[in-house]
């Protein structure tokens, strides 16, 4: 594929998708860290399910800090792992406040120092809440549909949107997640791909092959 075509890809993709967009619910960056953070093998739909009722009580490093975690346990149980993230989340919390005076870190490296922060969070807090498109997050729409349309021919997110930077132009690494999360779950659809009507499937090397 070339890189000429890449333009293209976002252009038909944005007309088809234009509310494309962030889907997690949250009003302050700890919530968006939490948020992203809970989202990890688990739906953006049931996140936002269940964190109306701990983001009513947590709103800031110091209030997830402070939480008990049997508490916490038991408000994100619905997420799956909750006891790993809950952990995380204390940690995570407590490294802001002692480690960053209890501001959310505005940079990649200080992002990935916190617990339960890897490299597709961060580029999630960095877009959502400080407006940088940093890089891309490689989640499982991004990574099959890279895969499927032959973009990337890695399985790891890292060198995936490595793959995808070097493709895509710098101006349209804030709408390519969005985009490609809208596309997996609307037409891209991992059991059954609607092939015949997807807007970009004159650039599919897997259409192509069918």
């Amino acid at each position: 594929m070339k890189k000429s075509d890449a333009i293209k890809i976002v252009e038909l993709l944005k007309k088809a998708y234009p509310e494309a967009s962030c889907s997690l619910d949250f009003e302050t960056p700890m919530q968006a860290v939490v948020a992203v953070i809970l989202s990890a093998q688990c739906t953006d739909e049931r996140v936002n399910k269940t964190t109306p009722a701990l983001f009513e009580i947590c709103k800031t490093p110091q209030d997830f800090a402070n939480i008990d975690i049997c508490d916490l346990e038991k408000l994100i149980h619905p997420c799956g792992f909750y006891k790993n993230k809950a952990k995380n989340i204390k940690l995570c919390s407590k490294q802001v406040i002692e480690n960053f005076n209890g501001e959310v870190p505005n940079n990649m490296k200080d992002l990935m120092s916190l617990a339960g922060v890897g490299r597709k969070t961060a580029n999630v807090v960095m877009l959502e809440v400080f407006g940088i498109a940093q890089g891309i997050a490689v989640d499982t729409h991004a990574k099959r549909i890279s895969n499927l349309m032959g973009l990337s021919k890695e399985k790891d997110p890292e060198k995936i949107e490595q793959d995808l930077i070097k493709f895509f132009p710098k101006d349209t690494l804030k709408d390519i997640n969005h985009l490609l999360v809208f596309h997996g779950r609307n037409t891209c659809i991992a059991r059954k791909p609607k092939c015949e009507i997807c807007p970009v499937n004159s650039f599919c090397k897997f259409y192509k092959n069918l």
